[in-house]
């Protein structure tokens, strides 16, 4: 089995197509309450989210940033990707910023970004504060939340405002507040599937779900939601509780039946391709290039994941 994709194909990169990764499920975790971050890499997650954001009270906040690189060792050390979160406010951003970069962190998490001024100026810290710490300047990158209307009439100008930025999500309820309506799927559709497409022409990986985050009591319901997220194009999401950690994880990965589809799609369209034809019939389809890379970008995606569950694994 060809896990990488028709090998007629892996030298031409899909249109927008982005650099590949696996982060189908973000947990949050408040960095200062140690009962959670103790347990953290146990949880499933592809990436654990400290956050210093709103999980942590204001008086705390000073204390809390200088937990990061601890509990950031611990989990890496662990196999897990370290996301940190960092407040929006300059003025407790710059500071997150300065007790958090170190090397076992893989990326920040910028919320309610609403300029790509914004977007810039934390990235520029960033490479400031790798070069000084020895970090490979470029390492940690961002992912962007935008949160607000004000953002929203600029979000592909943030998607594209720094190399360093790898996700775009839209926040469903400070979104939904910010514009007056209540969070959900048909209040959202437009907006989100906005999003989708802006990070696409981005180049960088649309993160969240069609609907506010906020409830995982009733699991059937979030399964449904996140099916229907990937749908419309989104490729991982955050939760806040490790319950929802699971349903993010099988239903962000590509089903079975998928990918052995894509197999054949892929095996008869390499074997068309040395014929020297590029439109044939699979399984009483039609395929051209159009299809293939989408099962090319199928079987990529399937050995992205089955790579990182290995590593995991085995930390």
């Amino acid at each position: 089995m060809n896990e990488a994709g028709p090998s007629a194909l892996t030298a031409i990169a899909a249109p927008g197509e982005h650099e590949p990764w696996v982060i189908r499920s973000m947990l949050f975790m408040p960095v200062n309450e140690e009962r959670f971050v103790a347990k953290a890499h146990t949880r499933g997650a592809d990436a654990i989210i400290l956050d210093l954001e709103d999980s942590v009270a204001l008086s705390e906040k000073p204390d809390a940033r200088k937990m990061v690189p601890e509990a950031a060792a611990r989990i890496a050390g662990a196999g897990v990707d370290v996301v940190v979160r960092i407040n929006s406010p300059i003025r407790l951003g710059i500071p997150d910023l300065e007790a958090v970069i170190c090397k076992d962190i893989m990326a920040i998490w910028l919320p309610k970004t609403e300029s790509p001024e914004h977007v810039r100026m934390i990235a520029e810290t960033i490479g400031e504060l790798e070069a000084e710490r020895g970090i490979p300047v470029g390492t940690i990158w961002m992912g962007a939340r935008v949160e607000t209307a004000k953002g929203f009439m600029r979000i592909h100008e943030i998607a594209c405002a720094d190399r360093r930025v790898r996700t775009l999500g839209l926040g469903g309820e400070d979104f939904s507040l910010s514009i007056g309506v209540e969070p959900a799927i048909d209040t959202l559709i437009y907006p989100k599937q906005h999003a989708i497409i802006a990070a696409h022409a981005a180049g960088v990986a649309p993160v969240g779900l069609m609907t506010s985050s906020a409830n995982f009591s009733d699991l059937d319901d979030l399964r449904h939601i996140v099916n229907e997220s990937r749908r419309f194009g989104f490729e991982g999401a955050t939760c806040i509780h490790p319950t929802a950690v699971p349903i993010l994880n099988e239903g962000f990965r590509p089903r079975a039946e998928d990918v052995a589809h894509a197999q054949r799609i892929s095996d008869a369209f390499e074997e068309a391709i040395k014929q020297g034809k590029a439109s044939i019939q699979v399984d009483g389809r039609m395929v051209d290039y159009p299809v293939a890379y989408r099962a090319h970008g199928v079987l990529k995606r399937d050995a992205l994941i089955r790579a990182k569950e290995a590593r995991t694994a085995k930390a």
